[in-house]
């Protein structure tokens, strides 16, 4: 296994993005104590982190009701300079460790299949912390382009074309808005 880095809890931590839509880059990233550790993601990661992190909470509410009732915390979510990320992430996954009622992501680099000296982060973050950040993290994504409605693409930024759209090519089926 390659380096790894454990921030064990987090005392802050945000998703953002850096750039006009279409051509943002995304970064997750966390702090402890003096160790600012950032991570290059996709928007498709920070968006599914986001929506899976909201399931977790609403899961661990009904399995572990003690840590339920957090107040919701609305912190500085904007990125800390420099922004200099430790490796680009290939997959994110969760856990939960129940000794402390602490959400952990998992962050492991993008590598070539079989390499052994991919780098993982691991983030502990309270469920304040972690529905903070799940909140935060769709309202950035949904700062973005527009969507087509015909074929879900995203659109340009002055919301006109959007180059190739399969739906508008005259072969696909019939289209009806329900």
């Amino acid at each position: 296994m390659g380096r790894v880095i454990e921030l064990n809890p987090v005392q802050r931590i945000t998703v953002n993005a850096v750039g006009e839509p279409g051509s943002r880059t995304f970064y997750a990233q966390a702090r402890k104590g003096r160790e600012l550790v950032t991570l290059l993601c996709e928007k498709e990661q920070i968006r599914e982190l986001c929506n899976v992190l909201q399931q977790m909470l609403e899961e661990l509410a009904r399995k572990f009701p003690k840590g339920a009732s957090y107040l919701q915390i609305s912190a500085e979510m904007d990125l800390e300079e420099p922004i200099a990320p430790e490796f680009r992430v290939g997959q994110i996954g969760l856990g939960y460790d129940e000794e402390h009622d602490l959400i952990v992501i998992v962050a492991r680099e993008l590598a070539e299949e079989g390499d052994e000296d991919a780098a993982v982060a691991r983030l502990f973050g309270t469920r304040a912390q972690m529905d903070a950040l799940s909140r935060h993290g769709s309202e950035v994504v949904s700062r973005g382009r527009p969507v087509c409605p015909l074929c879900g693409r995203p659109m340009d930024v002055d919301g006109q074309g959007h180059g190739f759209c399969p739906r508008r090519n005259g072969h696909s089926d019939e289209i009806v808005f329900a």
